[in-house]
């Protein structure tokens, strides 16, 4: 399922809990000196260690040894996200992510050379893979922001072009995520397009029109409109291609019986019915870049309009959910969550991801303020971040509930966040306040 090593293993692993495999090992048939230290072999010791890396000093020991072991159990924690990845056309050098993230720095919604320049950082410091901001396709009324890239149109692809040929002259993989938005409320700055927004009935949220519901021929016209981006992806050289089909965008608003009313066969009772229009995108996309091209696709419980939102309140509903995308040709699920570690079921520890994995055995990308303390929407109200523990992060990773980590604002603020936690630099990473939304750092 994508899984290139075994990523489920423990052994080698010093992790809080019970399974404590290669913390001993014999040498010539005996054990180590170290074995006759006591807090060397306790269990309990070496937790604290590990919280005690969090601040890169032990204090029994004189600062330089107890630094060097501070970064050493710090880097045993991570190791296991820098192992590698691949599957189909992605061949990643760890199971780290970068988020896609809407910047609105694209004039006329065309990628500038600042925009190029973002990515390529990223990928200089060894971000495994990254997804593009969200970028628009070839709909009259599919953005409500003018500063955000488009996929389509000669000048927005070349600008694109820029970006992965970068990317990749930094030795970084990257996707675009193709988009379209659906019915929305206005940009704050007044900016409309020529046409009404449109989505399956017309509702921005339950009960409020927003702007048209899409005729069959819109749906056949905007599901060609994904296919177009897709194979432009391929075309210019990306490395997979997400469909994002979260947070209350159009492919959601679908999935949505509060804004979805239609009685066709892109309507109906149950989310299977209405995951007509997703499964046909999807089929759509797979059809434009071929079976070995890897195809990503973003989906959420929660909307922006309605954080309580839960399409699937059972395991059941959700695999009847999953399950005919995942036929239709997706190869990773990229779940989202404000917190990654909520549990998505009772009765079960299991994130959304986990239960992805577990319930169709595709692939799977975890998402949901890692490495921070607050969650990304409250960061747009001015709530300030800071940096956070991987534990429960690693704990789940090395369980094998995921195959990638998905990062957002940590590497939004900093560039250098991959590279900084493979080498145990704990203590220099960078808080997260709104003004990092301001620039392209």
């Amino acid at each position: 399922m994508g899984r290139s090593d075994g990523a489920g293993s423990n052994q080698g692993r010093v992790i809080h809990g019970k399974r404590h495999r290669g913390c001993t090992t014999r040498r010539n048939g005996r054990l180590p000196i170290l074995h006759d230290i006591a807090w060397a072999t306790s269990v309990t010791a070496l937790c604290w260690l590990r919280q005690s890396a969090q601040r890169k000093t032990v204090p029994w020991l004189p600062r330089p040894l107890s630094q060097i072991i501070a970064e050493a159990i710090v880097t045993m924690s991570v190791d296991i996200l820098f192992r590698p990845f691949a599957l189909k056309s992605l061949n990643l050098k760890n199971r780290i992510v970068m988020a896609p993230m809407t910047r609105s720095f694209s004039p006329g919604g065309v990628p500038t050379d600042d925009v190029a320049a973002y990515y390529r950082r990223r990928a200089e410091n060894e971000v495994g893979l990254i997804l593009s901001e969200g970028t628009v396709i070839d709909r009259p009324t599919s953005s409500n922001d003018p500063n955000v890239p488009r996929f389509h149109g000669e000048e927005a692809l070349a600008g694109w072009k820029r970006v992965i040929d970068g990317v990749h002259a930094a030795g970084g993989a990257m996707a675009p995520q193709i988009w379209h938005m659906g019915v929305m409320a206005p940009h704050l700055s007044g900016w409309t397009p020529a046409q009404p927004f449109e989505g399956p009935s017309g509702l921005v949220v339950p009960g409020k029109p927003g702007g048209n519901g899409m005729s069959e021929q819109d749906i056949a016209d905007t599901i060609a409109a994904f296919g177009r981006a897709a194979a432009d992806a391929k075309r210019l050289g990306f490395d997979a291609v997400e469909i994002h089909g979260a947070h209350g965008y159009l492919i959601d608003q679908f999935f949505w019986a509060g804004v979805n009313k239609r009685t066709d066969a892109f309507g109906g009772s149950t989310l299977p019915e209405r995951s007509r229009f997703a499964v046909e995108v999807v089929k759509a996309v797979r059809a434009a870049v071929g079976e070995n091209f890897a195809v990503l696709l973003r989906l959420s419980q929660w909307k922006q309009q309605d954080f309580a939102v839960r399409l699937a309140k059972t395991p059941e509903e959700m695999e009847a959910w999953l399950a005919p995308l995942a036929d239709a040709g997706v190869d990773i699920f990229h779940c989202s969550q404000r917190r990654f570690w909520q549990p998505e079921f009772e009765g079960s520890d299991l994130n959304f991801a986990g239960w992805a994995k577990k319930l169709t055995g595709k692939a799977t990308i975890t998402v949901g303020s890692v490495g921070l303390s607050g969650e990304f929407i409250a960061a747009f109200q001015g709530e300030s971040s800071q940096p956070s523990p991987l534990d429960e992060l690693l704990r789940r990773f090395e369980r094998g509930d995921f195959d990638l980590v998905a990062v957002g604002r940590a590497l939004l603020s900093d560039p250098q966040w991959v590279r900084k936690v493979r080498e145990g630099r704990m203590e220099t990473l960078r808080d997260f306040t709104k003004e990092a939304l301001a620039t392209l750092v």
